[in-house]
């Protein structure tokens, strides 16, 4: 039996666009905090729990890994099953898993509770755009997804600086005792006041998911343990080849199936096509690069945590600021044009963090990169979040938000894999020397990365967005157009 999903809600009821906008927001802020609130922490759970350079990428790559392997499955979940119903599950398991975290005894145990947190984080935060598109009128989504990208962008400024905080002042497991309250909270308002959608109710793609989790997995697993364990080793070598190998058939399998988790001919349309790749090269340059300087400005700068998270503002905490204005500037001129100069603004500023970081380089020196990396991250966020929704049809817009923030989690935990491999590759803890010897090159290596997520938004076609709709029974494949304003 087929459902259909009301996109029509946030038209004739104000009140519940303003609540699935505060919802939405929230949830978003709690699965986005989690991404980098550790970053700062690390040092002291190093200390307090153990471990190396792998066990720290993995208490951060735990989260992101499960995060973007099952977001497509728990889009289609909410799809199949009812958005808000998911929604509800995710946050349980989010919020108790958090709890798990701040209990956790070990090492091992703080990856395991990070992992499930990934889980609960992939059923929420895709439904998040799918309920808050489906509660805004058409005309009003860019300043919404605006006003959520901003609430993101606060997440991601103050996860370093609460991170830090936390952790210097109370201790590290507050950072995840923090989500309990706004999970608790969360939970009877969603019930209340979310209303209820599906959509197209095609069965749930079992194969699908377990080839693409599977490779996924396999391809991090090799990056993130070939510095220690080496890249000749047997593990490492299975983990790439064999994760290569499941993703090459997750493709086949999906160009085939008569109901794939992501049909493979929302890739023909360049703006599916192009704002997803530069999505995942943006967050895999954007991720490795906090996730290192972060430690830098600690380890070898000498910053306290809290001073390290209020010096990562002018980067982290600029989207605040210019997310909202982004997402009327979208409305206005256009998608394509606000991302790509955003990403290459981004490119800029980590090139500029490469010239730079020494020994005892000052702050003032740091400052310029810090607020063109700030600028750039915050001109992608709303813009790019507009493009995904509008470039595919209304029932199958679960399964984009799904594929645009599985392939960002895959960039960000590709990102810290890749990123502290090259690290360790050329440097290491040892002295503050060998640190910035192993960070440089790390860091020109992202804004490569991120140069090129600019020259993939250039693939967006300037004008409109073209969007594809579903095949018909007869197999065609006819196309419309959507958000003619988009310019």
């Amino acid at each position: 039996m087929s459902h259909r999903t009301d996109h029509t809600a946030g038209a004739t009821n104000p009140r519940g666009t303003v609540w699935a906008l505060v919802i939405t927001s929230v949830a978003g802020f709690m699965a986005a905090l989690d991404n980098l609130v550790v970053t700062t922490a690390l040092p002291s759970i190093r200390t307090d729990l153990g471990g190396g350079l792998h066990d720290l990428e993995w208490t951060v790559s735990a989260y992101t890994l499960t995060f973007a392997v099952l977001l497509m499955f728990g889009a289609a979940l909410g799809d199949r099953f009812g958005r808000r119903r998911l929604f509800l599950v995710g946050i349980t398991i989010f919020t108790g898993a958090s709890a798990g975290a701040a209990l956790a005894p070990g090492i091992d145990s703080l990856i395991a509770a990070r992992a499930v947190q990934g889980v609960g984080a992939a059923i929420m935060m895709p439904l998040t755009l799918t309920l808050l598109t489906a509660a805004v009128p058409a005309a009003r989504r860019g300043m919404a997804f605006g006003i959520w990208g901003a609430v993101n962008g606060l997440a991601v400024a103050s996860g370093p600086l609460i991170g830090g905080s936390l952790t210097e002042h109370i201790s590290w497991q507050w950072i995840f005792w923090l989500n309990v309250p706004l999970g608790v909270a969360l939970l009877p308002l969603a019930r209340l006041r979310l209303a209820e959608s599906h959509g197209t109710g095609a069965p749930l793609d079992l194969p699908g998911t377990l080839l693409a989790s599977g490779g996924l997995f396999g391809i991090v697993y090799g990056l993130v343990r070939g510095p220690s364990d080496g890249w000749t080793g047997r593990l490492v070598l299975t983990g790439l080849f064999a994760g290569g190998a499941l993703l090459i058939g997750f493709v086949l399998y999906s160009t085939r199936a008569r109901n794939p988790m992501l049909p493979m001919r929302l890739f023909r349309s360049r703006t599916f096509a192009g704002i997803n790749a530069a999505s995942l090269l943006m967050f895999l340059g954007m991720f490795g690069s906090i996730f290192l300087l972060s430690q830098y400005m600690q380890g070898v700068l000498g910053y306290s945590p809290t001073e390290a998270g209020l010096r990562m503002l002018p980067w982290t905490g600029m989207p605040m600021l210019v997310a909202p204005v982004a997402g009327i500037l979208a409305d206005r001129v256009g998608g394509r044009p606000v991302v790509a100069t955003g990403l290459f603004l981004q490119a800029a500023g980590l090139a500029y963090m490469a010239s730079v970081v020494t020994v005892d380089v000052s702050y003032a020196a740091q400052l310029p990169g810090l607020i063109i990396s700030g600028v750039g991250m915050a001109l992608f966020f709303a813009p790019a979040s507009h493009l995904v929704m509008s470039s595919v049809r209304p029932a199958e817009q679960g399964v984009a938000s799904g594929a645009n923030n599985a392939l960002r989690e895959v960039g960000g935990a590709l990102g810290i894999a890749i990123m502290g491999s090259i690290f360790a590759a050329q440097g290491g803890y040892e002295t503050g020397q060998t640190f910035v010897d192993g960070l440089r090159p790390a860091l020109v290596t992202g804004a490569a990365v991120v140069a090129l997520a600019g020259a993939a938004a250039l693939l967006v076609p300037g004008r409109r967005h073209v969007v594809e709709a579903a095949a018909d029974e007869t197999g065609s494949l006819p196309e419309r157009e959507l958000q003619p304003a988009s310019r």
